[in-house]
């Protein structure tokens, strides 16, 4: 277990990977604050999945939340409501999705600008370019029901 503010207390827990494309499909609903622990689980999940996995979005393991997580690298960020607000230089790549099998072709931004709540609950402005503006822009997909 893991203590954070306020004696909430969070639990480290690695979920399972949904591959249902119904339930992929829906549209995922806003986060609050007291979604924390979706965040939490989203980290341990991908932590697990490091070596086939680059990001995962909330519904990927069960919760029809508006929460993602990317690998910038050296760190992973958890988003809680991530709205593109700006992308530019549009490009066709290919991609694969740890919820399904194979690539599939697909339109990315080489840049982006998203705006989302951190894990502290503030206020994030980021841009992002090249293959960590890809990541994103395929997680913010899943939330809006869209699979590649």
């Amino acid at each position: 277990m893991l203590a954070l503010q306020n004696n909430w207390i969070a639990t480290r827990t690695v979920k399972k990977i949904v591959i249902d494309i119904f339930f992929l499909g829906q549209k995922s609903e806003p986060a609050t604050s007291a979604d924390i622990q979706v965040g939490i689980d989203l980290q341990d999940t991908l932590k697990a999945n490091r070596a086939g996995c680059v990001g995962l979005a909330a519904n990927m393991i069960g919760v029809k939340k508006n929460i993602i997580i990317v690998n910038m690298g050296f760190i992973d960020i958890v988003m809680f409501n991530p709205v593109i607000t700006k992308k530019d230089t549009p490009y066709e790549t290919e991609e694969g999705c740890l919820s399904l099998d194979g690539v599939r072709k697909t339109l990315r931004y080489q840049n982006i600008e998203v705006e989302y709540y951190d894990m502290q609950w503030k206020k994030q402005t980021i841009k992002l370019s090249g293959w960590t503006a890809q990541i994103c822009q395929h997680e913010c997909d899943h939330l809006k029901g869209i699979i590649i």
